[in-house]
């Protein structure tokens, strides 16, 4: 159960620091850009795939079976 809190906790800490980055750089639409511009833009950035692993093991110490 503890080893489920902390996996938890790690997931937790990736998507917060993937996803606060993402929408900060959401100003790139204000200046000018358009939304397939950021999608292109930030397809290529790291913080998408640190969100969507935090995401994945977020997901992962919630829906796993216990042993």
């Amino acid at each position: 159960m503890i080893i489920r809190f902390f996996t938890f906790l790690i997931g937790f800490g990736l998507s917060v620091a993937g996803g606060v980055t993402l929408i900060l750089e959401l100003n790139l639409i204000i200046i000018g850009h358009s939304l397939l511009d950021y999608f292109a833009y930030i397809s290529k950035t790291p913080e998408l795939y640190l969100f969507a692993s935090g995401v994945f093991v977020v997901w992962i110490s919630v829906y796993w079976p216990r042993v």
